[in-house]
């Protein structure tokens, strides 16, 4: 009998630790989810005017208006999409009515209109604010002479255009013919990979407790032997 100790000891203590990381999975994926809800609503809301100092954090995704206009200096970021491969999105400086300068993600262009001039433009302009993390170690570094930046910066992109550090990613314009098409703000670019952790989990719960049935039955085939 005592040979049978061990094994069990660390089949039910493999198996109480696996289902223990699927169930904090499962809790996680409906925090993820309440958190991805509360996004969706936050950047689907009626806008409101922008902010006189808006905030990174509290601010993040706030649906935001403004009028003013669009003054033809802007940055060029490499970019894809799915249905038309690599672009240009195109962060231009925008001069608000009340004497502001803000930053506009107008959405994307492919490559031949890279250096076509967009004229200046009065524009009213709904979007959603962001400041988007998408540099890391692997970033190359930006091509300031071709204007080819590779991540959008707020801050830095800021300093470029002579502008506040605050990004808006235009969803709707008044403009009659937009050179840009926008890239509208949405949940799809956080990742959501709990069901994935859950299934491995869970699944790797069921075969250790597969191959805990299976070591004991050799266990007592071999003694009866």
């Amino acid at each position: 009998m005592a040979r049978y100790l061990l094994p069990l000891f660390f089949g039910v203590l493999g198996t109480v630790v696996l289902v223990s990381l699927g169930v904090w999975q499962v809790q996680r994926m409906g925090e993820k989810e309440a958190y991805l809800s509360d996004i969706s609503a936050r950047i689907g809301a009626v806008a409101a005017d922008l902010p006189a100092k808006p905030d990174p954090v509290s601010d993040r995704f706030l649906a935001v208006r403004a009028a003013g206009q669009f003054t033809g200096e802007e940055l060029h970021v490499l970019a894809s999409t799915r249905d038309v491969g690599a672009v240009y999105r195109i962060v231009a400086a925008f001069e608000t009515s009340d004497g502001r300068r803000v930053m506009v993600d107008r959405g994307w262009i492919k490559p031949p209109q890279k250096d076509v001039t967009r004229p200046k433009v009065d524009a009213m302009i709904e979007g959603n604010l962001h400041w988007p993390n998408e540099v890391d170690s692997y970033t190359p570094q930006n091509d300031l002479a071709a204007n080819i930046w590779f991540a959008r910066d707020v801050s830095v992109m800021a300093d470029a255009l002579g502008a506040e550090p605050v990004l808006i990613v235009l969803r709707e314009t008044s403009e009659n013919d937009p050179t840009v098409t926008p890239l509208p703000v949405d949940t799809s670019g956080i990742a959501n990979d709990h069901l994935e952790y859950i299934v491995t989990w869970f699944g790797l719960a069921i075969v250790w407790v597969a191959m805990t049935l299976y070591y004991l039955h050799r266990l007592r085939k071999s003694e009866k032997a």
